[in-house]
């Protein structure tokens, strides 16, 4: 792959551009990135709505080519917003703590009477109803993929329920596995503090350059 030398952050669900500022930072300060900061309304848009927002802001930048880095839910309308267009600019994809099978966590607050406002549309969309795993497989046929999953279990997972493995809080471990990604890997963060963690930014920064995580050898 061409030197490429933007990279577009998406926030995750209730959350803002801003909330990806260290992340991008990091990317510039580090690896010579140009960073952009992505903002979409992750409840009241659908996933196809926020999909269409993130070409729409990608063709207004005029990049002939862009990485993506998404924090959870930014994650999913990445791939959505790829799987939709093909054609969309070249580049590399990273997934932070994006709940990529489905997610317990949501699926149990989505019982609740008053949950579906705060769930709002692109969750269920892309979470609930239709795993990332069920129609991304082909984007990764397309371009390089990376995961990055958290193994500290401090968030709302520790009040929503309990999970079958290792988890960040908020995601399980196995719910952040896609299939035909490139590569996979699990760091010590919980979902929240993946947004600030210089580990989590150098490895987001490694697979941009490269296409595949660092470790040790």
């Amino acid at each position: 792959m061409n030197e490429i030398n933007t990279v577009v952050c998406l926030h995750g669900i209730w959350a803002h551009g801003a909330g990806m500022y260290l992340i991008k930072r990091h990317l510039e300060r580090e690896y010579g990135l140009r960073g952009l900061l992505f903002s979409y309304p992750s409840v009241k848009g659908t996933l196809d709505d926020n999909a269409a927002l993130l070409s729409q802001f990608l063709r207004e930048q005029q990049l002939e080519a862009a990485h993506i880095v998404g924090h959870s839910l930014g994650g999913v309308v990445a791939l959505r917003m790829l799987a939709n267009e093909p054609d969309a600019v070249p580049g590399r994809v990273v997934c932070l703590g994006s709940p990529l099978r489905g997610s317990r966590v949501a699926e149990m607050i989505s019982r609740i009477d008053w949950a579906e406002p705060i769930l709002g549309n692109s969750l269920p969309e892309g979470v609930l109803d239709v795993a990332a795993n069920e129609w991304a497989t082909e984007v990764c046929r397309r371009r390089d993929v990376g995961v990055v999953a958290g193994s500290v279990s401090v968030g709302i997972g520790r009040v929503a329920g309990r999970f079958d493995g290792p988890s960040d809080g908020t995601v399980a471990v196995a719910e952040t596995e896609l299939e035909g990604a490139r590569d996979h890997i699990v760091l010590p963060v919980s979902h929240t503090s993946m947004m600030i963690s210089r580990q989590v930014a150098d490895q987001a920064g490694a697979f941009l350059k490269r296409g595949e995580f660092l470790r040790e050898g």
